[in-house]
């Protein structure tokens, strides 16, 4: 991207090369011929046009054919045009030429088309849509697969949505919302939206809904390709279990980090993957991109996965529209930043998909008024000393225990064994251990095995928490984070909150691990223990329920130095120890160790296994992994006593988006951890991706991202200063913004690009 293309030529270098990472060899004349004659017709097979040809032609529907040349033409196997790319210098948007390339690729009867100044690149499907921006050439396979879906493509309206399906062995009714969903993409889609937010509360089936959606996207032959992207592991695991039920016929997968890519029709992938392998794939490798729990995905270092690449867009998310960051909805292409679809929370609770809770009456309230909000954001364990210390979580535990194994049989009857399963919200690692020990105690006839600590730091955490699911005991989950979100359990009948929380998503989303029904036990309602006041901060109750939007409110929320509201409502506590704190928890007593001493001690080690440790060998190599030596790589290097696992490693190295394949290279000296420019001029291109601008406007933000890379952060006062004020960058941006557009585009740079990229 760095290379100069001022001239056309220089613009063709880069062109050949991108050709290349898209499949295509420029050299082969039976894949890409260059400065291709428009005039002289085209039968069957490609030539270049011979000197001499004069004289304008028209094309079947009347636009004149200019004695110019293409100036490259990509075939498909059979020698027939697939695109036109037409090439321009620089200095001009590739966006002009538009109406030059048109009359090459209809008298060609190509059916795509690619404008480029080696620096966008813009595709043009211009029988179905307008040019848009891309961030790679597509693929001969893109192409043809394209052109063939359109040939097989049927109405979604033939495609009957069904009232039943079968799920985990069991038979389950469509529901009246899960059909207007799909209908009301149905309806977007056929009108040409490329993009869909749905939002539906924790519990009511989004992935259930999606899997059916993608059945009829594919019957429909609107996609054959789907991606799928999570944040979690255990998303990742729900995804794929719904997959196999519903989708089963289709081939699918899980791509790790360590893993060779493979050509099936669905591929699940965690963001943290995709981020440092989209580069794998062309722009057009994927007709289908679902991003699950999407309001986190639309800014910072996860959006270039999704911008990457040019599909039909699907975001799920179980976060309420007031609380969704502005970009999603651009992204997502939602007017008046509202959802595509929607469900109330409360409709839900009152025809049954959800049950209603209640909170737990006359438990002692730990927390006082007056916390230091800074001290919660920038130092956990300091919380956690100041408001909890051995009496004060004996109480806790105590209460919580008396009060559950009261109450369990009125919640559910059918519930044999008491109190019925709990989840536990603690402050820290060291926290949880604590709580778990005490709950323990309290029933030493289950030999530890009552309350079990579920951290990355837990070795066998996938076993215990199928073991939580499936069977009688560990009873309780006592966790940090790792619960709070994608986490599915539906005989949950008690959640006890040990910590504060203030970011409104995380509350909701931790309040939605008690709300999935059960029949089977006769699950009628379950009970949050709030020993932190956290329900009376949002003005929460089962009358009046915590939304975000109508039901209660949250009081507005004083931010620490240096922290934006964005970034206490959308990414919670967790998420800003990552930047702020400087050190480690590890271990299931959460042993504090600084970030740098645990880089050091990561990078020793795994230089010391590498002779001896064959899959650490072969990631040195750099040959792929299979999914088993995925598994035995992070089970061996997660043991005491450092517990060297993805999620310390992202917080030592402050990197949200390593995998534990990147920071092995890292530690061998072969990956360098992206500097903060490098990142800033990838989601600058992916967010460019996401709005709609004119090539004025394209090319005077390029100017001020330069300067926000310049200074870390921009401000208006910048446009009036040189370099820009030479470029009369102050009036020239109110010309092409207005003054307010002007201060919300430089507002959403600073959070979009530069607020995400600390060093």
């Amino acid at each position: 991207m760095a290379k100069d293309t001022t001239k056309e030529t220089d613009a063709r270098i880069v062109i050949d090369d991108w050709l290349r990472q898209a499949g295509w060899d420029p050299a082969d004349k039976s894949q890409v011929l260059t400065e291709v004659k428009a005039g002289g017709g085209f039968s069957g097979v490609a030539y270049p046009g011979a000197d001499g040809d004069a004289g304008a032609l028209r094309t079947s529907d009347g636009d004149e054919v200019p004695t110019g040349r293409a100036d490259y033409v990509l075939l498909d196997q059979r020698g027939r045009p697939l695109a036109v790319i037409e090439a321009k210098k620089k200095a001009i948007h590739p966006y002009v030429a538009k109406q030059q390339a048109l009359p090459y690729a209809k008298q060609l009867k190509a059916p795509f088309i690619f404008l480029t100044n080696g620096e966008l690149i813009y595709f043009w499907d211009y029988q179905n849509d307008d040019a848009r921006i891309v961030n790679s050439f597509f693929s001969r396979r893109d192409m043809e697969r394209l052109v063939h879906m359109r040939t097989e493509r049927k109405p979604l309206a033939t495609i009957e949505i069904p009232d039943y399906y079968t799920r985990q062995g069991e038979t389950r009714e469509l529901r009246p919302y899960q059909k207007d969903a799909m209908r009301a993409m149905d309806r977007a889609l056929e009108l040409g939206k490329r993009r869909f937010l749905i939002e539906l509360p924790t519990g009511t089936g989004k992935t259930d809904l999606i899997c059916q959606y993608i059945k009829r996207l594919m019957q429909a032959g609107h996609a054959e390709r789907v991606l799928f992207l999570v944040d979690r592991e255990q998303l990742a695991k729900q995804a794929l279990e719904a997959i196999s039920d519903l989708l089963g016929q289709y081939s699918h997968y899980w791509l790790k980090p360590g893993m060779v890519r493979t050509e099936q029709q669905i591929t699940v992938c965690l963001l943290q993957t995709m981020i440092g392998r989209y580069h794998e794939y062309t722009s057009g490798y994927f007709d289908v991109v679902i991003a699950d729990e999407c309001h986190r995905s639309i800014y910072g270092a996860w959006q270039t996965a999704l911008t990457h690449f040019d599909a039909i867009h699907i975001g799920l998310t179980a976060t309420p529209a007031a609380y969704i960051e502005r970009n999603t909805f651009k992204f997502y292409q939602c007017k008046d930043d509202t959802p595509d679809f929607s469900y109330p929370i409360q409709d839900a609770f009152k025809n049954g998909y959800l049950v209603p809770y209640r909170f737990a009456e006359g438990i002692t309230e730990i927390i006082a008024e007056g916390a230091d909000v800074e001290e919660e954001h920038y130092d956990p364990a300091e919380f956690e000393r100041k408001w909890t210390n051995e009496q004060t979580n004996r109480l806790m535990m105590e209460e919580f225990d008396r009060l559950a194994w009261q109450n369990y049989k009125e919640l559910a009857p059918g519930q044999k064994v008491g109190p019925g399963k709990a989840v536990v919200f603690a402050i820290t690692k060291h926290h949880a251990a604590r709580l778990a020990q005490y709950l323990n105690e309290l029933h030493p006839e289950h030999q530890g095995r009552y309350a079990e600590v579920i951290t990355s730091d837990v070795p066998n955490a996938d076993e215990l928490i199928r073991k939580f699911k499936r069977e009688d005991y560990p009873m309780v989950a006592v966790s940090v984070g790792m619960l709070d979100t994608g986490f599915d359990c539906r005989k949950v009948l008690h959640l006890v909150m040990c910590r504060r929380v203030r970011s409104p998503i995380l509350y909701q989303q931790m309040r939605g691990r008690g709300t999935r029904t059960a029949p089977h036990i006769g699950k009628e309602k379950f009970v949050i223990y709030d020993f932190f006041r956290n329900h009376q901060y949002f003005n929460d109750s089962d009358t009046d329920i915590f939304t975000g939007a109508g039901g209660g409110h949250a009081p507005a929320v004083s931010k620490p130095k240096g922290v934006s509201p964005r970034e206490l409502v959308e990414l919670g506590l967790e998420d800003e120890w990552l930047e702020a704190v400087n050190y480690v928890e590890v271990g299931p007593e959460g042993e504090r160790v600084d970030k740098r001493e645990y880089v050091t001690d990561w990078e020793q080690a795994i230089r010391e296994a590498v002779e001896r440790d064959p899959i650490i060998n072969k990631v040195k190599s750099g040959e792929p992994l299979s999914e088993d030596e995925e598994q035995q790589l992070a089970d061996r290097l997660n043991q005491p006593e450092r517990y060297f696992n993805e999620e310390n490693l992202r917080r030592a190295y402050r990197n949200p988006g390593g995998t534990l394949v990147d920071f092995i290279r890292a530690a061998l000296g072969q990956q360098k951890i992206k500097s903060r420019e490098e990142v800033v001029e990838e989601n600058f291109r992916a967010w460019l991706v996401t709005r709609s601008l004119s090539p004025e406007q394209a090319q005077y933000l390029a100017l001020l991202k330069n300067r926000g890379i310049a200074r870390g952060r921009l401000t208006l006062d910048d446009l009036f200063q040189p370099p820009l004020s030479i470029l009369n960058a102050a009036n020239l941006g109110i010309e092409l913004f207005g003054e307010q557009g002007l201060k919300k585009v430089v507002d959403e740079m600073n959070e979009t690009l530069f607020s995400g990229s600390k060093t």
